[in-house]
């Protein structure tokens, strides 16, 4: 880790380096900058144009590799041809650099996208690049903690923007701070730019133009008193004679240029009065209204990649029952003291919200207020970034229920296991006890219940319970199968890696996988395999475990195989670690380091005999063997079934052939193969002993190895020399596949449509817990790996499917764009309803829909909806709508779907058995 710093600074005074060179540095630099980041460390910004001039600029030379955007590391790895990138060009990133002040600083645009429009550096990268290329202007940003257990790191791309407003003179200035910095420095801040003492002042929350909270725990955060961006902060000057305070003071901090900054924000002028009035029109207008067209066709625009949130908006929007109710006076029913809501300001802006969507007119709303209220009670929708549209849309619901939770305090509720008992009755004893807790328009119309069953695997105790859900997330792919892609090598010499790829039971077991690999491969009866994880060109781990949990290993990971004989006699695993030499940069007589690559190889050899250094010198000849060239073949003299290439192709294409049986090449026979090949070259092997000192191999053939009666495995280093590889071609030893590659749809992808009844039933299917969930059996009073089924009972009036479209990996999110087909009309759920007692026929319509187009950061969510009162389809796209045919409905990009219950004439009510006495329990049957 040391070294890479040694590396930086004697390389920016040096000669210029190659691109090769540049890419390896900075490479090196990154790993070990992200290794050891902490809160308080700079990212800077970096224009994602410039960087990937230079990414072009450092690969020019690369071949084979691929790209696809995921992480600043992996773009270190895309293929092309460039020239040297000019200086650092940061200006598309940042608004005009001349109107600069020091409150606020550069400010960058508000719009930005990370890997569309910039990349983020750490700060060691920046300096490595600036020293090389200069240009700018630097952007550093902060690492703050982040998520609920504050344990998370992200780095603060937009730090707070507030507002601040002195009174009673009426002055405003504008001021950039970490939402991690305390009150107390917002005080010294603010009093800086005024010219103000700190006894003179006090400082509120001044959210919406009214006082909410007097800022006087000076150690408490900004992020922890829930201030939001572009918030008004009220500064109160108590003595002004005495205070000091200089209107031509406070201009000349600049306190008048954040306006012409960012462009997007409303002017801003002294009068109080004023801003009032601004702040009530904030939703304002952008085009010549149209009277007396129908209502429920106003767009929303788009504040800055605010798609996520405008289209699940429409689509609660044109939920009927929603729009009847909110259209209504609702306030009677607000919750103004759950202490689970927002105090009824996330209804009020809602409601608000949906009354000027369906007003007369077609001009677009800007949605500022309900964003600065949904970011106030949910700051991880704040800022500019991209997110879930769906994460939006179950925040929505369940805050709306609380705000609008007619129960106002709610009673103590403990559920009984069934212990037998008839479903029905459990069922509507745990239904009443839910809605005792739970009464609200949202609980009305959108939830639903289901049965969980959990079977202990050891003492078969049945647990059933049932859940209510605001929603279905249902999957895409097959809940019971996975695939699984892993490079399997020979350590006899026979045949070429190859990689395999095997489908296994999703929740199956290390097992399953060898098994699945035996048959895919031909593995012999003399012959297992013994699988690894790969990382960093070194074992991560052995999957000695058969019952290793296939659910461990992500689809990011790199596994390999190794076809090892069966063996009776006492043998030790030989771990060979390929290493290459790098020249240390900037000082041409530096001290040449090693540093890992390709994948590293194993093999048995026999504990029985002595084993000497020759022994394993040709051992590991054995084991690269496939890998040799064909003029060092001819030239080395090896033996016949080592002749030539062919040999070792064919061994690839029939596992099962005797020609795979090579002379040379069985380590646990040291007299079955001729000395020749091993007395050719020798390879410069290091052995590490178990003192970790090193043993050259390269010498002293007959030498003996002394090893501890209790050793089980060695580890060996191969050097490659630049003449060393030249004689092998290694490129099979490189680029170790991921177990699950994701990219485009195939071909029978796109043919064979899914369907959403076999996502549902994949929903409902048994499955085993994952390890990481277990159940705590109470029978066994021990956590078990129980088996889990799910089962429809009770469905809403309104039914919200999510399809999981996005699925995470150890360090991405990948989207798949799986073609469901979803049935508009005549969506049928009576057989999969639980409840035999229910007679209604449970047949639903499909009347919204939210897409999401493109890939992860810089996708677009629209929202398809149809409206009843013209039974026309339309798509909202932001502040743009438009018709569109109903068979344009179904595509690729449907993400969550809206289903309204169809009333059907001979559906027998089943009121009378819901045993809640809730007005709408028979509707939610």
């Amino acid at each position: 880790m040391t070294e890479v710093g040694v590396a930086c600074n004697n390389s920016s005074g040096g000669a210029q380096l190659t691109p090769e060179e540049e890419r390896v540095l900075i490479r090196d630099i990154a790993i070990t900058s992200e290794s050891k980041s902490k809160e308080g460390d700079s990212f800077y910004l970096i224009t994602q144009r410039w960087w990937q001039h230079w990414i072009d600029y450092v690969n020019q030379d690369q071949t084979n590799v691929t790209n696809d955007g995921s992480s600043m590391l992996e773009n270190c790895d895309t293929v092309s041809s460039s020239k040297r990138p000019a200086s650092i060009d940061n200006s598309d990133l940042i608004y005009d650099v001349n109107s600069e002040e020091s409150n606020v600083g550069i400010e960058i645009h508000d719009t930005l996208l990370e890997g569309r429009d910039y990349v983020l550096l750490p700060q060691e990268v920046w300096n490595q690049l600036s020293s090389w290329y200069g240009g700018g202007p630097a952007l550093p940003r902060k690492v703050i903690s982040s998520g609920l257990s504050q344990t998370e790191f992200a780095v603060e791309v937009y730090p707070l923007r507030l507002q601040l407003l002195v009174m009673p003179k009426g002055d405003r200035c504008a001021v950039r701070i970490s939402k991690k910095e305390t009150i107390g420095e917002l005080h010294k801040r603010a009093c800086e730019i005024f010219y103000l003492n700190l006894e003179q002042v006090c400082i509120w929350d001044y959210y919406g133009h009214r006082k909410h909270a007097l800022m006087n725990d000076m150690d408490k955060t900004l992020d922890d008193a829930n201030l939001q961006m572009d918030q008004d902060i009220l500064v109160e000057v108590h003595d002004i004679a005495n205070g000091g305070l200089s209107a031509s003071k406070g201009a000349s901090r600049g306190c008048s240029a954040e306006p012409s900054q960012s462009p997007n924000l409303t002017s801003q002028g002294p009068n109080l009065t004023y801003q009032g009035r601004e702040l009530d029109n904030a939703y304002g207008t952008s085009t010549v209204t149209t009277r007396g067209s129908s209502g429920g066709l106003i767009g929303l625009q788009n504040l800055g990649n605010t798609c996520f949130m405008n289209s699940a908006i429409q689509c609660l929007v044109h939920t009927s029952e929603f729009a009847e109710y909110f259209r209504e006076d609702y306030h009677q029913e607000i919750n103004w003291k759950n202490p689970l809501g927002m105090v009824g300001e996330l209804a009020l802006a809602f409601g608000e919200l949906l009354r000027r969507l369906w007003a007369p007119g077609r001009t677009a709303i800007a949605p500022r207020q309900f964003k600065m209220k949904l970011a106030r009670f949910a700051p991880q929708f704040s800022g500019y970034n991209q997110h879930d549209s769906q994460e939006l849309l179950a925040f929505l619901l369940d805050g709306l229920h609380e705000d609008l939770n007619r129960v106002k305090h709610k009673p103590y509720k403990k559920s009984k296991d069934a212990d037998g008992r008839p479903d029905e009755e459990v069922a509507d004893e745990y239904w009443a006890s839910h809605i005792a807790r739970n009464d609200s328009i949202i609980v009305d119309v959108c939830q639903g219940q289901y049965k969980s069953t959990l079977v202990c695997p050891e003492c078969n105790k049945i647990s059933v319970t049932f859940d209510p859900f605001m929603y279905l997330s249902l999957p895409l792919q097959s809940t019971t199968t996975r695939s699984m892609t892993v490079t399997v090598f020979t350590c006899d010499g026979s045949a070429l890696p190859f990689a395999c790829t095997v489908t296994v039971p999703k929740q199956g077991r290390c097992r399953d996988l060898i098994n699945a690999l035996s048959c895919a491969c031909s593995l012999k009866n003399s012959e297992e395999l013994k699988l690894a994880e790969v990382r960093n060109h070194l074992f991560q781990r052995f999957l000695e475990d058969p019952l290793i949990s296939l659910s461990t290993i992500k689809d990011d990971d790199h596994l390999a195989a190794y076809k090892i004989a069966k063996s009776l006699k006492k043998t030790l695993l030989l771990r060979l670690i390929h290493r290459c030499q790098e020249q240390e940069t900037g000082d041409t007589k530096a001290a040449q380091k090693l540093k890992p690559f390709g994948t590293p190889l194993v093999s048995l050899i026999s504990h029985d005999d002595v084993i000497t250094r020759g022994d394993i010198q040709k051992v590991v000849h054995t084991m690269l063997s496939p890998l040799l060239r064909s003029e060092s073949l001819r030239q080395a003299d090896i033996p016949e079934p080592c002749s030539s290439l062919a040999a070792s192709d064919m061994c690839h294409n029939s596992s099962s052939d005797e020609a795979c049986t090579n002379p040379v090449s069985n380590s646990m026979n040291k007299d079955s193969s001729g000395s020749r090949a091993v007395t050719l070259f020798k390879l410069p092997l290091q052995l590490v002993e178990e003192s970790n000192a090193c043993i050259d191999l390269s010498v002293g053939e007959d030498k003996t190895i002394k090893l501890s009666s209790t050793s089980t495995s060695m580890l060996v280093y191969v050097d490659w020399s630049q003449e060393l590889l030249e004689k092998y071609d290694i490129h099979y030893l490189e680029n170790l596949p991921e177990v699950f590659k994701y990219g485009p749809v195939n071909k029978k992808a796109r043919t064979e449509p899914l369907s959403l009844y076999t996502c549902l039933e994949g929903f409902l299917r048994e499955e085993p817990l994952v390890p990481e969930d277990m159940w705590y059996c109470p029978k066994c009073k021990e956590r078990r790996q129980a088996s889990k089924k799910l089962d429809l009972w009770r469905l809403p009036e309104v039914l919200v499917i999510h399809l999981k479209r996005f699925s995470f990996s150890r360090s991405m999110k990948h989207k798949l764009e799986t073609f469901v087909n979803f049935p508009i009309r005549d969506f049928d759920l009576t057989n999969y309803i639980a409840n035999k007692n229910s007679t209604q026929r449970q047949l639903y319509e499909l009347y919204a829909l939210t897409n999401h187009y493109g890939g992860m950061g810089s996708g677009h969510y629209t929202a398809h909806i149809k409206l009843l009162d013209e039974n026309r389809w339309y798509n909202f796209d932001d502040a743009h709508i438009s018709p569109i045919n109903e068979e344009d409905v179904k595509s690729a990009a449907a993400y969550v779907l809206f289903y309204r219950r169809v009333k059907t004439g001979d559906a027998i009510s089943n009121g009378e058995n819901s045993g809640t006495g809730h007005k709408n329990g028979s509707s939610l049957k």
